[in-house]
This record gives C-alpha cells, sequence and structure tokens, in this order.
C-alpha cells in the first residue's frame, strides 16, 4: 500500500525530491509534462550558519539574551540544544576553556572573541557603559558575554587571519603575515620570556611571532592546556609551553619561552597533522604513522610507555584495517580515522562503546552502525573527527554530526545532560561541516540545505 501512494504522488506532481521507488518507463514520460513547483529563488545560495550548545554563563556561547533575557523569562543556564548564533563570515573557530574564538578570511582584523577572560586570553574589552557614562580607562570585562571584536597589530591591509586555536587562558591567531598570541604566559606558551608575577588580567599584550623564526611558513596552530605547537608548510613541529607531562615533546620537564623544533621520532619526517587539547600531543606524517607524546596517567601511550610521562615522540605500533587519515587528542582519550571511514577510540573515560568500556591501550573500531551505515546505506562513513575534554564528535560524508561522552552542562547538544555512552545523532537541520569541542561546551558550523 505504502508502495503505491508513493506512486500516485509522482503521478501528480513533479518535484526534485527522489522518492526510493522505481518508477517505470512510461510513468517517466508522464511525469515530463508536470509543472515543477521551485521552492526558493534561483538566486538562492546555500549559507554558513554557527550554531552553539553547552553552559552559557561564562559567555562562551555568546548568547547575551538568554543568560540575562529581558522581561519576566529566567535564565537560561544550560543550552542542550544546538543555539544559531548571528555570526556572519566565518571560516575558522575553537573552543577554549570556558571562551571561544571565531575568525574569517577576508583581510583585516578579522577575529571575535567571547567569554572567560580573566587572564585576557580573548584580549583587552574596555568596559562600555549602555547610558554612556564616562569609565576609568582600566576598566575591561573580565566575561565577554557576546562575541566582541579582537583587534590585531597587523601591518598590511590585505594581511589575512587564516585560524585560531585556544587553550585553557591563552589563544593563538594565525594570519599570512604573523603569529599572535594572547592571554596568560605562566608557562611561556605564548612563545615569549616568562615575567615572574606579571599580571594577566586587563593585559593588552598581543605577542607577535614572525613566520621567519620558524624557518618556513606555519600551516596550522593548536592549544593544548598550557602549550603551544606550531605545524610548519614543511612539516616540522615547534613548541613552547608547559612541559611537566612533557607534553612539549622536548625530551624536557622544563617549561619553555621560545618556540622550539621537536626532533627524536620526527625528525626527518614530515608531520600533516597535529592534535592537542590538554597535556598530551598526537602526530600524523604523510607516511599515515602516528606520533604521541606527553601525560600517559591513564595509559593513553601505555602501548609504547611503562611512564606517567612521555617527554618525547614516539611512533605508536597501531596496525589497522586501513591508513590513518586524522588523528584527535582528548583529555584522557583519543581517536583515530581511517581511510575507510572508520573510527578508532582509546584512552579512558566514556569511549563510546558502551559503559562496559572504560579503559584501553589500543585503538578499538566503534561499530559503523553507529554512525549511520547499514545495508540501505553502505556508503556512510565519517570524514572528520574531533575531541574535548572528555567528549566526541564525528561528522560523516552525509552531513550527520554525532557526539558521546561527558555531557557537561549539555554541551553534546543532544537535548539531555545524561552521559552518552554511544555516538547519538545531533540534530541541526543542515549539513554539518566543522565542529570544535571544549570542557562544557561545543561550536557547530554548518551549511544549510536550501
Amino acid at each position: 500500500m505504502f508502495r503505491k501512494t508513493l506512486v500516485i504522488l509522482h503521478h501528480n506532481t513533479r518535484s526534485y525530491y527522489k522518492a526510493p521507488v522505481k518508477i517505470n518507463s512510461n510513468a517517466e514520460k508522464k511525469l515530463e509534462h508536470l509543472p515543477i513547483h521551485r521552492f526558493v529563488g534561483k538566486s538562492r545560495k546555500r549559507y554558513k550558519q554557527i550554531h552553539v550548545c553547552g553552559l552559557t554563563v561564562t559567555g562562551a556561547l555568546g548568547l547575551p539574551d538568554i543568560v540575562v533575557p529581558d522581561g519576566l523569562k529566567p535564565p537560561v543556564i544550560h543550552q542542550p540544544y544546538p543555539h544559531k548564533i548571528i555570526l556572519d563570515g566565518i571560516s575558522s573557530f575553537d573552543c577554549g576553556y570556558g571562551f571561544s574564538m571565531f575568525c574569517g578570511n577576508q583581510s583585516g582584523s578579522n577575529v571575535w572573541a567571547c567569554g572567560i577572560n580573566t587572564d585576557s586570553q580573548i584580549g583587552f574589552h574596555k568596559y562600555q557603559d549602555e547610558k554612556h557614562e564616562k569609565m576609568p580607562n582600566n576598566q575591561y570585562y573580565n566575561y565577554v558575554m557576546k562575541p566582541l571584536p579582537l583587534p590585531l597589530p597587523l601591518k598590511g591591509k590585505s594581511s589575512k587571519v587564516l585560524d585560531v586555536s585556544c587553550g585553557r587562558a591563552h589563544s593563538v591567531i594565525l594570519t599570512d603575515e604573523a603569529i599572535f598570541t594572547v592571554g596568560n604566559n605562566a608557562f611561556g606558551q605564548c612563545g615569549r620570556r616568562i615575567i615572574d608575577g606579571e599580571i594577566y588580567e586587563g593585559s593588552q599584550k598581543i605577542n607577535r611571532i614572525p613566520h621567519e623564526h620558524f624557518g618556513s611558513k606555519v600551516a596550522k596552530v593548536f592549544c593544548g592546556m598550557d602549550h603551544t605547537m606550531f605545524l610548519t608548510k614543511e612539516g616540522k613541529v615547534f613548541t613552547c609551553g608547559w612541559g611537566a607531562d612533557g607534553q612539549t615533546g622536548l625530551g624536557q620537564f622544563e617549561c619553555t619561552e621560545i618556540p622550539t623544533e621537536v626532533k627524536s621520532d620526527l625528525e626527518g619526517v614530515k608531520i600533516t597533522q597535529l592534535s592537542t587539547f590538554s597535556d598530551t600531543s598526537l602526530a600524523l606524517s604523510d607516511e599515515h604513522e602516528v606520533y604521541g607524546w606527553g601525560n600517559s596517567e591513564y595509559d593513553q601511550l601505555g602501548c609504547v610507555t611503562e611512564s606517567t610521562q612521555l617527554t618525547y615522540p614516539k611512533k605508536l605500533p597501531f596496525k589497522l584495517p586501513s591508513k590513518v587519515v586524522q588523528v584527535a587528542a582528548g583529555g584522557t582519550a583519543f581517536l583515530l580515522l581511517d581511510g575507510n571511514g572508520d573510527v578508532y577510540v582509546w584512552g579512558h573515560g566514556i569511549l563510546g562503546k558502551g559503559p562496559n568500556l572504560e579503559s584501553t591501550s589500543w585503538p578499538t573500531k566503534i561499530p559503523p552502525t553507529l554512525f549511520g551505515r547499514n545495508e540501505f546505506n553502505l556508503d556512510v562513513k565519517v570524514v572528520s573527527i574531533t575531541c574535548g575534554l572528555g567528549h566526541f564528535a564525528a561528522v560523516t560524508n552525509k552531513g550527520e554530526l554525532f557526539t558521546w561522552g561527558k555531557n557537561r552542562n549539555g554541551c553534546l547538544g543532544i537535548g539531555t545532560h545524561s552521559d552518552q555512552y554511544f555516538p547519538w545523532k545531533v540534530l541541526i537541520g543542515a549539513e554539518v561541516q566543522k565542529v570544535s569541542c571544549g570542557v562544557d561546551h561545543m561550536i557547530v558550523m554548518s551549511k544549510t540545505f536550501l
């Protein structure tokens, strides 16, 4: 009965929707004479949009109207569903520890940020009274509730911002002119000299690191909790900052002020990708080999060391059915994505394979059926993976988003506050393109269907 109904509907109208039924040649000829109904204009173009979820009161979601609403509405502390924010022209973004940073690819200082700013990790933002009363120059925001622009000391008008990355209390901004760092530098994570007793609250300091320092242009920047990694176009890795767990990979436990090249097992190897969020770092080479270093308290690097810290990069002897194409490092657990679109997880925590698996030193495959692959959708595969402190996200080639892990303040975006032990689909209503996970919030970029 259902099949017949679909055929009858197709005899009555033509549309762009392809129903899952077979229509014979005679029926197709009849359909050609039916009118076409256009639901959008010819000039209509798909556009990008930003959604956020998680803890609101830090300002990281950039939603002041629901944190301090007008009228009788109660404030919203947690946003467990994706909420759209108005921010146009965004090309990249990142979640820090309670704050967010966005950038556009147009010429000029196109950086916006919101959230916790107690260490000036999103720049100096002077207090502006709504009544336009004169305020002292030393008044500034420690919490920025909506995205505000962060002016950069760019020398050229045509300079472009390429990427941003956020740590616990510092941020790094990559431009085609130089690399800029803001925020806490107590461990040298901003790539400048450590000053004892330096006050970071209300600081207007923006550190500039020239590309020449690295021998070639920096292609990507990555922030851990209190350390920073730089990946050059030649595939070399430089690090600076906190090294007490070996996360800088420089063979020592001391802090490093100046970005220094990481060698050891990486020497002579071209690195194509880096990942870090807390105190463990991962690298992927052009030959699809995985390297790791840093904290191993939860046996994250147990396949190559019995120590709780590994101070230098070491090749991880993972053997997967297909080559590794992406790595993602979280707080105590990590993800791998292979060429077949399958996801592997290892480490400690909620790993995505149910409540019975809490710890493993070797990558274990998450069933692809949990991401929508089945006998009717054999072509579904994961194309990107992301880790936060305790939660994870995966995007499929169908533009669908799946999340799992610790659901702090509703950061998984699935409408509940319960932890999620298996990947669960997030309802966005658009084609998801990019995701960033923080401690207790998440940012999603998608593209509309129409």
